[in-house]
């Protein structure tokens, strides 16, 4: 296979280029909330809005986007039914979890990358300092047609004008927008189906689903460290594998792959060279490279340097808590 610069260019999302959508989830109105910026990268994500930038529809088997929050704002419970991964790429962040967010939590610091398990209620706010941004990969094509609530966040986003349809779209009643007919609201969980949502402490999650930036640099010296796969540090089949790759890592020549790779610099320049072009990847960039390219890494300048690269496998699109537990 063979790709000119210029088709390389479209596979590539910098990160000075992202365009956020403010209104993306039904808490957009809420306090506390209301200052959260969604990024869809690769596939469509599951935002609720219509007005959501999609950078590049074509997905590999995954999704990838990032949530941008200014200091204290935070992403209101919800559950997905299929894998979600953070990696920190600026600031700190809290992740929390459970019916209320009190069951568990842990603090993210940059690079640190968390396999949230699917089927329990979770949220993340950012602790810094400054505006901070968190990668995500989400499993699957369609990223499992959407999130889950928890019921008090329904409530509070429609005594903010906000209501969520049983489509999966939003309607701003601020803005005079009302329900299509035939269209009712999403239902809120009841009290039995809310038990069906697990409770784990932190140390049932933090051991199995969270790894430290700094343990998998030390791990990744002279191979990429496996963060997450069936025989990774994080195991897990969620539907793609995941390994950080440093500066003694990187594959000696140009290598090809029969999988859909996806490079996500977390520190310093990275040239990636093909087919007799070269560009650079920074961190925050995004880049999607086909199956069957020859392609090589070479971090472009001295000091750190550190990736993420995520390959498409042929599991399912993450498995619940209740399976991964067991």
């Amino acid at each position: 296979m063979t790709l000119t610069l210029k088709e390389m260019e479209r596979r590539i999302v910098r990160y000075g280029e992202l365009q956020p959508c403010k209104t993306a989830f039904i808490d957009a109105h809420t306090p506390g909330s209301n200052q959260k910026e969604n990024f869809t990268i690769i596939g469509g994500g599951v935002s609720e809005s219509p007005d959501q930038h999609v950078h590049i529809k074509e997905t590999p088997g995954f999704n990838i986007g990032a949530a941008g929050q200014p200091p204290r704002c935070r992403n209101s419970l919800h559950s997905h039914r299929t894998a979600e991964v953070f990696f920190v790429l600026k600031g700190r962040w809290r992740f929390f979890w459970g019916r209320y967010g009190t069951a568990g939590e842990v603090v993210l610091e940059e690079g640190d990358i968390f396999n949230i398990p699917t089927g329990i209620f979770r949220g993340f706010e950012n602790i810094g300092t400054d505006y901070g941004m968190i990668m995500a990969i989400l499993g699957g094509d369609d990223a499992g047609g959407g999130v889950i609530w928890a019921p008090q966040v329904i409530e509070d986003a429609r005594d903010h004008g906000l209501v969520l349809g049983e489509n999966g779209k939003l309607y701003d009643t601020k803005k005079g927008q009302t329900l299509p007919v035939g269209v009712r609201p999403m239902p809120v969980l009841n009290e039995t189906e809310l038990k069906a949502f697990p409770e784990p402490t932190a140390q049932d999650v933090v051991p199995h689903y969270v790894a430290r930036y700094w343990d998998l640099m030390a791990l990744a010296q002279k191979a990429p460290a496996k963060v997450i796969g069936s025989d990774a540090i994080l195991k897990d089949k969620p539907g793609f594998d995941v390994e950080l790759l440093t500066r003694g890592s990187i594959p000696e020549s140009a290598y090809t792959t029969d999988r859909h790779e996806v490079l996500m610099p977390v520190h310093g320049h990275w040239r990636l060279s093909w087919d007799g072009s070269t560009t650079v990847l920074a961190p925050g960039d995004t880049c999607a490279v086909p199956p069957g390219l020859s392609h090589s890494l070479t971090p472009s300048m001295t000091g750190e340097a550190s990736l993420y690269r995520i390959t498409n496998t042929d599991d399912p699109a993450g498995a619940t808590w209740t399976a991964r537990a067991a």
